[in-house]
């Protein structure tokens, strides 16, 4: 399959679309504490480095994660990417010079990928020379990209292979959990030193999705537990929901909380999670999604109801997976 991809690859950033931007600023500059700045038409533009765009929020209905962008090391990946993508049947073009300024790289190749996601590819991201102006004191990007996003499928299969055959990800670990009396198979995909830059749930036996958004969950890294603390603790002064209160996952050690973005889908602020190391690290299958923590502060009974709603209605909607017929 021509050069491997793994360790190339990373998460690069977030397009979403929303009316709420009110919100949403106040929601990212205040209460996560990211720099934000005011872009074309309005549009925010969060930054947590030196790249000028991280999280894109632009005007529109959806309220819902739009796009991700996939930042590969050079051309020689880039175009390893493409041959695969289209051997697969997906079609990729080019992005216009105004998606790609609006994404923050010097040039755009998009595809639509799982979830009817606009999936952008670039090489080079647009640097900021301005100083951060943030509440956080830092977050850890690098070689492990922006963060990590979760999904929920009904087609978890294939979800798991596009990830592995377009860009060589790897299997970290599996999670089962049993939120509500419902089990859920959570599959983490790695690739790069990151320990999972993808994670896909599944409801065990009858496939259902009771998420409204594509996404179930953007995480970003904290440089500091303080950073993690103070983010919550102006989150929940403020009255953004949380979703699930500060906890240790069991599989990459770390310390988060969960907290409802103006969009609905949930942000994860986290600590400390390891790095794996790819000479002795083995799959494993852990029980629970926490070792201690993570309490529902949101757990009303018409939210679950609201969820199963979601879900028994998910039975009769197809899910879009890229290189399918469906």
């Amino acid at each position: 399959m021509g050069v491997s991809l793994f360790g190339k690859v990373r998460l690069g950033y977030v397009l979403i679309e929303s009316n709420r931007l009110v919100e949403w600023k106040e929601f990212g500059a205040n209460g996560l504490g990211l720099h934000v700045d005011v872009v074309d038409s309005g549009a925010l533009a969060f930054r947590i480095d030196d790249h000028q765009r991280r999280l894109i929020v632009t005007p529109g209905l959806a309220e819902d994660v739009t796009g991700i962008g996939m930042q590969v090391d050079d051309e020689t990946a880039l175009n390893e990417v493409v041959a695969r993508l289209e051997t697969r049947g997906i079609v990729v073009h080019d992005g216009t010079p105004d998606e790609a300024r609006l994404c923050g790289v010097e040039r755009l190749v998009k595809f639509i990928g799982p979830k009817r996601l606009n999936f952008g590819l670039y090489t080079q991201p647009v640097p900021s020379e301005k100083p951060l102006k943030m509440l956080s004191s830092g977050f850890a990007t690098g070689a492990g990209g922006l963060g990590h996003i979760a999904f929920s499928s009904r087609e978890p299969e294939a979800f798991q292979a596009f990830w592995q055959e377009v860009f060589d990800a790897r299997l970290s670990d599996h999670i089962e959990d049993s939120p509500g009396g419902l089990v859920l198979d959570i599959t983490f995909l790695r690739l790069n030193e990151r320990h999972h830059s993808v994670a896909i749930a599944a409801t065990r036996g009858r496939r259902m999705d009771p998420m409204r958004a594509r996404i179930h969950h953007l995480n970003l890294q904290a440089l500091n537990l303080d950073d993690v603390s103070g983010a919550y603790k102006r989150c929940r002064e403020m009255g953004y929901s949380i979703a699930n209160a500060i906890g240790q996952h069991p599989n990459d050690r770390e310390l988060s909380f969960y907290v409802v973005t103006p969009s609905e889908f949930e942000i994860e602020i986290g600590w400390s999670p390891i790095l794996v190391d790819e000479t002795s690290w083995s799959p494993v299958k852990h029980k629970g999604i926490s070792v201690w923590g993570h309490f529902k502060e949101n757990d009303s009974l018409g939210l679950k109801l609201k969820m199963m709603r979601r879900a028994i209605t998910s039975l009769n909607r197809p899910e879009y997976i890229a290189g399918q017929s469906r």
